[in-house]
């Protein structure tokens, strides 16, 4: 984002007060202030003083981070930081909360006990798994089913407006490795408010994306950074100024083959694009 100050006649920018440099850099971006506080001690004082960063992070971040015991930062850049690196646990560990680094527009995933998981409390289909590499304090371990089916809510007010989203199912194939993935398709839908936007069908094996990579990459499961798969599941856009249910959906119900071996982390919504400063970014 570029910004332009008019000042006086022999007056640089660089002579303004820190607080009126603070107030500009504080209307860019998180990613244009960490660049700005390389100009000069005075641009970095400005740039990472807490006013600025105040205006980076969620009006309500006190609320969210209050339900948090993880987080104890002392300025409002490490806050938010490492709001984008560490996500917290919220709603008594049964979401995650982090932030997109490079606009600070909020990130949840679901964890799966926030999920409709259709016999996933029947130890024959599905069991619940304690694993040190999970963001939760359990995932979900489809053991077999013919039938499978999980879905999982988010309302809109929760999230930045403004923004484009994406759902995505993240998961991994459990140490016996997955079944029945290979050639049967799986159905994802997003709808909004009751309306469906988005509706596909995918696969869930990433062996067989790796080795059909062609336009439809789209079809098949990515990897993350931190070891786990994703799917997405579709996207819809958050306008802000009202709340509307976002209903997302996993199915397999149609061909009743038998499938199992997936550990399911959860369904993360998180921003694909967003509009800042009247630009769409």
């Amino acid at each position: 984002m570029m910004v332009m100050v008019m000042v006086g006649e022999g007056v640089g920018f660089q002579d303004l007060p820190e607080g009126c440099i603070a107030n500009v850099v504080s209307l860019t971006t998180p990613r244009d202030a960490c660049s700005l506080a390389l100009v000069s001690s005075t641009f970095r004082s400005a740039a990472e003083s807490d006013s600025v960063w105040d205006r980076f992070l969620p009006s309500d971040y006190n609320d969210i981070v209050s339900q948090s015991t993880s987080s104890s930062c002392r300025s409002k850049k490490q806050l938010y930081l490492s709001l984008c690196e560490n996500p917290i646990l919220v709603d008594d560990g049964k979401k995650s909360f982090q932030l997109d680094k490079a606009y600070g527009k909020k990130c949840y995933m679901l964890s799966p006990r926030m999920l409709f998981i259709v016999w996933g409390d029947t130890p024959r289909y599905w069991k619940w798994t304690p694993l040190p590499e999970a963001r939760f304090s359990e995932v979900a371990e489809l053991v077999s089913v013919c039938w499978l089916e999980i879905r999982g809510w988010i309302n809109t007010h929760m999230l930045s407006p403004d923004t484009l989203y994406g759902a995505y199912l993240v998961f991994k194939p459990s140490s016996a490795g997955a079944y029945g993935f290979e050639y049967q398709s799986i159905e994802v839908s997003i709808a909004v408010a009751g309306v469906e936007t988005h509706k596909r069908a995918v696969f869930l094996d990433p062996e067989r994306g790796k080795r059909l990579r062609d336009n439809l990459d789209d079809q098949y499961p990515k990897d993350r950074k931190d070891g786990w798969l994703e799917m997405e599941l579709g996207q819809f856009f958050s306008e802000g100024g009202e709340d509307k249910e976002v209903e997302m959906g996993v199915y397999e119900i149609k061909g009743g083959d038998w499938k199992g071996g997936l550990l399911v982390q959860g369904i993360e919504v998180r921003p694909k694009q967003c509009v800042h400063a009247n630009n769409t970014i």
